[in-house]
C-alpha cells in the first residue's frame, strides 16, 4: 500500500509543486490549505508523513504541530519561509522531525520525506535493555517500568544511537552528524532542545537525568551503568 503524505499549504502553487514530486517519488498525496482542516484530516485518515507550512489560516503550523504530537508520533516535516533560528528551535521543540526553507529544492524535498519514512519504520539491530529502560529497535518502541514512552522519529533515533554505545561522548556535531545527516539546516543547539525533549520522554527525574546525561564541555553519553 502506498504511503500517504499530507500536505498543509495555503500556497496552491506551492501546494501543486510539493504534490507533483511526491506523487512522481510514488508518494499517494493530499492537500489541505488551513491548520483547522489539517487537524480533521489527521484525525480521519492518520498520514504517514506531514509536510507542514507554518503561517496558514486557522491554527497556524506550530499550533497544528503541537497538537498532533499530543497523539500522535506521525513524522512531521515544516516547510516554511521562516527560517531564523529561533523558528526552527521552536519547531523541533514541538516535535517536528526536519525543518525546509523556502525557497526549497524539490529533489531535497522528496529526499527529506522519503528518508523520514525510511526512518519511521522498522528498524534494525537488538533489543537494549539498562536499568528500567527497554528500546525495540525492530518496533521502534521505548517503554521505562513497562510503560510505553511516545517518542517522534528523531527522539527515538537520538536515543538509539546513544544507547548503542553507552559511555561514550559524542560532541553536539557528531550528534548532528549522526542523527540528522550531513546537510540539515539546523545547528548544534537543535540538539539541546532534542536532548532536553528526550529526558521529559523517557528520565524518571528529567533534572537529574539518569539516562541520557551532559558532559560538560564535551557534548553527551548514555550512562554505561543504569
Amino acid at each position: 500500500m502506498s504511503q500517504n503524505v499530507l500536505i498543509v499549504e495555503d500556497d496552491p502553487r506551492i501546494a501543486r509543486l510539493v504534490t507533483k514530486n511526491l506523487e512522481a517519488a510514488g508518494l499517494s498525496c493530499s492537500a489541505v490549505g488551513d491548520g483547522d482542516a489539517a487537524l480533521r484530516e489527521i484525525a480521519r485518515e492518520k498520514p504517514s508523513l506531514i509536510v507542514l507550512d507554518l503561517m496558514i489560516p486557522g491554527a497556524d503550523g506550530y499550533e497544528v504541530c503541537r497538537r498532533v504530537r499530543r497523539e500522535s508520533q506521525v513524522p512531521v516535516l515544516m516547510l516554511t519561509a521562516r527560517s531564523s533560528e529561533a523558528d526552527k528551535l521552536l519547531g523541533f521543540e514541538l516535535g517536528a522531525d526536519d525543518y525546509l526553507t523556502k525557497p526549497f529544492s524539490p529533489r531535497e524535498l522528496v529526499a527529506r520525506v522519503r528518508a523520514l519514512l525510511r526512518r519511521s519504520g522498522a528498524g534494525e539491530g537488538e533489543t537494549i535493555a539498562r536499568g528500567d529502560l527497554l528500546i525495540d529497535p525492530a518496533r521502534r518502541l521505548v517503554e521505562r517500568s513497562g510503560e510505553r514512552c511516545e517518542l517522534t522519529t528523531l527522539e527515538f533515533d537520538l536515543l538509539h544511537f546513544l544507547a548503542q554505545r553507552p559511555g561514550r561522548v559524542f560532541s553536539r556535531d557528531d550528534l548532528l552528524h549522526h542523527v540528522w545527516g550531513e546537510d540539515r539546516v539546523v545547528d548544534a543547539r537543535s540538539i539541546d532542545s532534542l536532548i532536553s525533549r528526550l529526558r521529559r520522554r523517557i528520565e524518571p527525574d528529567p533534572a537529574h537525568p539518569r539516562y541520557v546525561q551532559t558532559v560538560w564541555g564535551a557534548g553527551y553519553r548514555f550512562a554505561e551503568e543504569s
